[in-house]
């Protein structure tokens, strides 16, 4: 209340109506209800006086009474983070955006409730009543925000999020301890296999924690130790206690039924005495879902000595639980008879003599507190048992598939790669044999994080049975010759009918193989991707010496694809149209395609690539060159921009008017005025200078057919008269026209309106009255070079 005032003062003299509603809102605890009748402009005037917990309540009456908080939040907005969000013109409710940035804020402690007034409410809980609007969250440097998360006075909040976050982010993270670590873990556990996080992203982890890493991709692939439920402050997880329960009825049916089974080697008498003790006997160790076994905390249980653990996991010889990943839901644990009894009756044996230590490791796994080792033992699990029959069923197909990628694709060494077989093949440091599948996440972003050989090779093997998983970024990881470790678990991945798989973008600094292989090898593994990108910035000093193989073999084993967009950045070497033809005749789907830092050994390339475009490629709308030298393709230029079909053409510092004439000039804008189907045309790098803009006003001239909407003319060594004038120009053409023209949008990122400022602004006064403009405020001293060349 002092705090109001205080501020009303500052203000000056306020109306009766003011004080008025000041009074009300320090009284709004009582008069609640009442104030949320009021009439509507009674109601506007007091919305901008309540706190954030009146005001977020009050977004039901507004409603009711025709009146939008949008600028209230948008105000709240620039009075408390004083700052301007990226992408503000795309924000469509302030009220999310502020209370997502809040939650953020407070959470890192970057934000101090008290120092605005309307956020100091004793009713506000400023975690728990802002968690309702995150949909996204990033957690950074040593995890203190997942530990503040998992604290047990957040546990509402906790819930909160994982009815409505996301997207989970980390960036910047550092080494953590295991106490951290466990507050990671429950995190993971609540807002993934039991809420609705679909996208894990990472971001600039430069040195990363390998245990940590691991333990994120894990739990992101669904992945965590078969028959241990996590426990919340000394308590198992109460949606895990539900489905164990659920598990443990069906095991006690199980057991029933088997013993019915065995009469003829037991007595009718000694099973009535063993069958009151069943969760004792083998038969319900073996099933490993019993109560004692899924309640065995992974972060509250003692762990025994190697030796022990081992005896102990022999004693139960558990057979792992058919667990299907749900998106959207939680995993059921169904036991399979067919898989449990058969090792049941091949250990009976074995598990008599080891029962009493089984017993004494249960006893202490209840114990309330953990080993540090505990989770450390349970990311770097190496399978053992390669004979058994318990390892997971993808194991033996990734190492087959690590061997099939030579034959499937020329040039793919997995085979030989000695990343790929250590350790028993790509199961290498994560045995999946050892976990729970809960859900998991649909969308997997690591970016600039190096991965090392046994990292990659657990994310192979996570890869290799991630079903849900929809959309997969590496970017920057230096994969090196570890790109064929990935590959072969996307192999193994593309063999399951239910495989969601449909973007995959890789881009890395060295190429470990060239661009158009590694797209071939992709696409013959993976042909219902609709989305695939690679780029790399340089080439591999020994790749310069490897064969580029036969591109007639190469073209009859690509499938027909699903693929809808394209995208390559070659690191700096020739198009061979050899190999990228049969790509483009496969993907008869294909609307969007771009070639980025290719170099084109001759014209006759280009040519090809049209023909091909024109003949396999109809639905192809949006056609891109980024750093391409097209200075001596002119006629194949006009060709692209006379096309019937494309809708978005792109020449990006291509280099278009390095030799050109200026009916070369001329040709291209009555090209382009001929074609009604071109909707976007971005020239941006191309030194056209002031009076090559001038000229491109003429697209929409009166006697034009053009439905041109938008022009990218950014870096472009536009000075500010030269923008005046085609701003006049353009405006004569619009008269002539009487009003009626479809130019919508127009770029001028990065050009030289800062050397004459009231000119500039005056021509960008007058182009947003016509169309919208996207400018920015560029040093162009920096550009000197640059226009001396076009001078």
């Amino acid at each position: 209340a002092a705090a109001l005032s205080g501020a009303m003062a500052a203000e000056g003299p306020r109306s009766l109506f003011a004080l008025s509603a000041a009074a009300v809102s320090r009284s709004m605890g009582a008069l609640e209800p009442d104030v949320w009748a009021l009439p509507g402009h009674l109601l506007r005037g007091l919305l901008p006086l309540l706190t954030v917990f009146r005001l977020e309540r009050a977004e039901g009456a507004a409603r009711r009474a025709g009146l939008s908080t949008q600028p209230i939040w948008r105000k709240l907005w620039d009075d408390v983070m004083k700052t301007r969000p990226p992408n503000s013109e795309n924000i469509t409710c302030w009220r999310k955006k502020f209370l997502e940035t809040f939650f953020s804020n407070v959470l890192h402690g970057v934000l101090d409730v008290s120092s605005d007034w309307r956020l100091n409410d004793r009713h506000f809980s400023p975690l728990l009543h802002s968690s309702p609007h995150v949909s996204q969250l990033t957690l950074c440097n040593m995890l203190q925000g997942a530990v503040e998360l998992t604290a047990e006075h957040n546990q509402k909040v906790l819930e909160n999020l994982a009815g409505s976050l996301r997207i989970l982010k980390f960036q910047h993270l550092l080494s953590s301890d295991q106490s951290i670590r466990r507050s990671l873990v429950l995190l993971l556990h609540r807002l993934i296999h039991h809420g609705s996080v679909s996208q894990v992203s990472m971001y600039s982890w430069p040195v990363p924690d390998t245990v940590l890493l691991v333990l994120i991709l894990s739990m992101s692939a669904g992945f965590w130790r078969s028959g241990n439920a996590l426990a919340y402050h000394s308590s198992p997880c109460g949606l895990c206690r539900e489905e164990d329960k659920a598990q443990s009825q069906e095991s006690a049916q199980e057991r029933a039924e088997s013993s019915h089974c065995d009469e003829r080697e037991w007595s009718d008498g000694e099973n009535q005495k063993r069958s009151p003790r069943a969760p004792e006997e083998p038969n319900a160790e073996v099933n490993g879902c019993g109560a004692d076994a899924c309640l065995n905390p992974v972060l509250s249980g003692l762990r025994s000595p190697p030796l022990q653990n081992q005896a102990c996991s022999e004693a139960s010889g558990k057979a792992p639980c058919d667990h299907t990943s749900v998106q959207g839901g939680s995993s059921r644990c169904i036991s399979d008879p067919l898989s449990c009894h058969p090792v049941l009756r091949k250990t009976r044996r074995r598990l008599k003599s080891a029962v009493g230590k089984k017993r004494r490791c249960l006893r202490r796994s209840r114990a309330p507190y953990a080993d540090p080792e505990d989770l450390y033992d349970f990311v770097f699990t190496v399978a053992r048992e390669d004979n058994s029959g318990l390892l997971n069923k993808n194991s033996t197909t990734e190492g087959e598939n690590a061997e099939n990628w030579t034959s499937s694709s020329p040039g793919s060494l997995c085979t030989g790669h000695a990343g790929c077989k250590k350790r028993g093949g790509s199961a290498g440091i994560f045995s999946l044999k050892a976990a729970h599948r809960f859900r998991s996440v649909s969308t997997l972003e690591l970016f600039s994080i190096p991965l090392t050989g046994e990292t990659c090779r657990t994310l192979s093997n996570l890869l290799s049975s991630w079903v849900s998983l929809e959309n997969l970024v590496l970017s920057y990881n230096g994969l090196g010759a570890n790109i064929f470790c990935i590959l072969s678990g996307l192999r193994a991945l593309s063999r399951h009918s239910d495989c969601r798989l449909r973007v995959l973008r890789v881009s890395d600094v060295f190429s470990h193989m060239p661009c158009m292989e590694l797209v071939r090898c992709i696409l013959s593994a993976f042909p219902q991707l609709h989305t695939l990108s690679v780029s790399f910035d340089l080439k591999n000093q020994l790749e310069g010496n490897r064969p580029e193989g036969n591109p007639n073999r190469s073209e009859a084993e690509i499938p027909e694809s699903c693929l809808e967009q394209l995208e390559i950045r070659f690191p700096r070497e020739p198009l061979h149209t050899a190999f990228l033809l049969p790509v483009l005749k496969a993907s008869k789907s294909l609307q969007q395609l771009s070639l980025d830092s290719a170099t084109l050994p001759s014209s006759r390339e280009l040519g090809l690539l049209l023909e091909v475009l024109k003949e396999y490629n109809p639905n192809l709308k949006k056609l891109s060159f980024h750093d391409v030298n097209l200075a001596e393709h002119q006629k194949e230029v006009l060709l692209l921009l006379q096309d019937p079909v494309l809708q978005e053409i792109t020449f990006s510092f291509c280099r278009l008017f390095e030799s050109s004439t200026t009916e070369f000039l001329s040709e291209i804008i009555n090209t382009v005025k001929r074609n009604s189907s071109l909707k976007s045309l971005k020239l941006p790098g191309n030194r056209l200078g002031n009076h090559r803009l001038v000229a491109l006003a003429d697209i929409f001239s009166e006697d034009s057919s053009s439905s041109l909407c938008q022009l990218d003319v950014s870096s472009n060594c536009i000075k500010p008269d030269g923008l005046l004038e085609f701003t006049k120009k353009l405006e004569g053409h619009i008269q002539q026209r009487g009003g009626q023209i479809q130019f919508t949008h127009l770029r001028l990122f990065q050009n030289w309106l800062d050397q004459d400022a009231e000119t500039a602004q005056e021509a960008l006064r007058r182009l947003k009255a016509v169309c919208s403009v996207v400018n920015d405020s560029w040093d162009s001293s920096q550009a000197f070079a640059d226009y001396i060349s076009v001078m």
